[in-house]
């Protein structure tokens, strides 16, 4: 089981000092400790979140400080991209970092995003699939024909050329035929537990690995990545009393995750018609549960049968995302038992 560190949540509507601290010392741990990867995400026009708007750009940052993690993007919403454009940007990151990129991509959320787009929202997963070809080739170093200001069609091969011969791809996926498409693809998948629970992960899994081997993929070469919300200590109380109200602050941001949480129990409902009041009773009640059954926050000890479920569901790797504790001092004392975590499993999972 490898392990990685996953960003999302760094609040970006206030200028601050050091605003960065959290991803640069966390990222030098990483590094030195045998995590296998950074992800930094694309979000915009939201504070929360509103740090990461460019993923090439922190991965670059990054590649400066570090010598062995890999850099990837979680996600990358090709849509909002010029694909030779991206491919460029993408490639010098992969010379600063000696060939330590990866990207994985999506097709977008946000209607509002698309205020950066070329074509509607609408058309947003198939705008992915088709300029994701785009970059491949481009990475490969063949060309694409585009169309000059006048209209004269020209051939365009993209530099500086990337170390890594191939672009090591991965694909967000939530519904059962993203999964599918990663298969077929032979991309690696990025998933999280955001909007279900690990029994309704697990089929979608097995229908990735079955697309890989249908469509001539090594069926144990792909690789699937969970998100996950993680937060050790070596006292569960503490752990806890630390982490809940953060959580429940991060939860209200987040009125998709709030309704999943209302649903695991019992109630089916629309937050659109709840009070501040109501919300906050659902969190009062539900938000343990919630931790318990979609994250990693305990104790390396109690958070290891967890870990080994998610393994028996096909995982290859744990993306903690830490951020959504706002405290760099919490997060950064927390990190010591993530590792104390992958070398408790190594034994058991190896």
């Amino acid at each position: 089981m490898d392990f990685s560190l996953f960003y999302f949540d760094g609040d970006g509507s206030v200028a601050r000092p050091h605003q960065y601290q959290l991803l640069i010392e966390s990222a030098k741990f990483a590094d030195e400790n045998g995590l296998t990867a950074i992800w930094t995400p694309e979000r915009h026009f939201h504070a929360f979140g509103g740090l990461y708007p460019n993923p090439a750009i922190t991965s670059a940052a990054i590649a400066m400080i570090t010598k062995q993690v890999q850099l990837r993007a979680g996600s990358f919403v090709l849509p909002l991209h010029d694909p030779v454009r991206a491919t460029e940007e993408w490639a010098v990151v992969d010379n600063l970092s000696q060939g330590r990129v990866a990207i994985a991509f999506a097709s977008g959320w946000t209607v509002d995003d698309f205020v950066l787009a070329r074509e509607p929202h609408v058309n947003r997963k198939a705008v992915m699939w088709r300029d994701l070809e785009v970059m491949r080739k481009l990475w490969r170093g063949d060309s694409v024909e585009r169309q000059d200001a006048t209209g004269k069609v020209f051939s365009v091969k993209t530099l500086p050329r990337p170390v890594q011969t191939e672009l090591p791809i991965w694909i967000t996926c939530q519904s059962s035929e993203t999964f599918v498409e990663a298969g077929k693809l032979g991309a690696h998948v990025l998933t999280s537990l955001l909007a279900g629970t690990l029994d309704e992960i697990a089929p979608k899994i097995k229908l990735y690995r079955n697309s890989l081997a249908k469509h001539g993929h090594d069926p144990q070469a792909g690789k699937v990545a969970l998100m996950i919300h993680t937060f050790l200590g070596d006292d569960i109380n503490e752990v806890k009393e630390k982490v809940t109200q953060p959580f429940c602050n991060y939860l209200k941001t987040h009125y998709e995750l709030i309704e999943s949480l209302a649903k695991s129990m019992g109630l089916k409902v629309s937050l659109k018609n709840f009070s501040e009041d109501d919300i906050d009773s659902i969190l009062q009640f539900g938000v343990e549960g919630f931790m318990k059954g979609r994250s990693l926050i305990g104790t390396p000890d109690s958070c290891r049968p967890f870990v080994e479920e998610i393994r028996a569901a096909g995982v290859d790797e744990i993306a903690c995302l830490i951020d959504f504790v706002q405290d760099y001092d919490l997060v950064m004392s927390s990190l010591p038992f993530v590792s104390q975590l992958q070398q408790k499993l190594a034994p058991a999972l190896r």
